[in-house]
């Protein structure tokens, strides 16, 4: 990956990657300030119907035309909880509740922007199935009959999923 940011945030110097803490850091010629370049929080919830079939939403942005688990960046001054209720409401018209953390996951699909994904479990408590924001479709899908999927994290939370139901019944 090459350099993707070369201006100091702090005084406006030039940044460059020098040696710190074992690792390349960029670093302001300037005032010295190092530049963590730090993954972004993405959070995703997992909503299953009484059929145990998985909500998905078709994407329009990157990865346009394939499915996902409804999912969103958590805002900088937002929890985590609180971001994945706010991003589902916005991508299907759902209010729910969350029920816990299931997965924890390293995203490197897009090389620009290295996220974490949490996969929270979820319960529908409300309001009326539409996409919106970022999807311009929405459906439940049984877990062994999935459309295309995005991103590679989500085919792993899946067949996670899948072995645990498949464990239950």
């Amino acid at each position: 990956m090459g350099q993707r940011f070369f201006f100091c945030p702090k005084c406006g110097a030039r940044l460059e990657y020098r040696p710190r803490d074992g690792r390349p850091r960029l670093t302001c010629l300037g005032c010295g300030y190092i530049f963590y370049e730090n993954p972004a929080v993405g959070v995703a919830a997992i909503v299953l119907d009484r059929e145990k079939r998985l909500l998905l939403g078709r994407r329009t942005t990157t990865y346009c035309g394939r499915w996902c688990i409804p999912c969103g960046y958590v805002e900088y001054d937002e929890d985590v909880c609180a971001a994945v209720v706010r991003e589902f409401r916005e991508e299907t018209g759902l209010e729910i509740a969350v029920t816990g953390v299931y997965a924890v996951h390293s995203n490197f699909h897009n090389p620009e922007k290295h996220s974490v994904g949490i996969w929270f479990r979820a319960e529908v408590i409300g309001g009326r199935l539409q996409p919106g924001d970022d999807l311009d479709a929405v459906g439940y899908f049984p877990l062994d009959d999935l459309p295309p999927l995005a991103f590679e994290t989500d085919r792993l939370v899946i067949s996670r999923l899948r072995a645990e139901l498949e464990d239950h019944y």
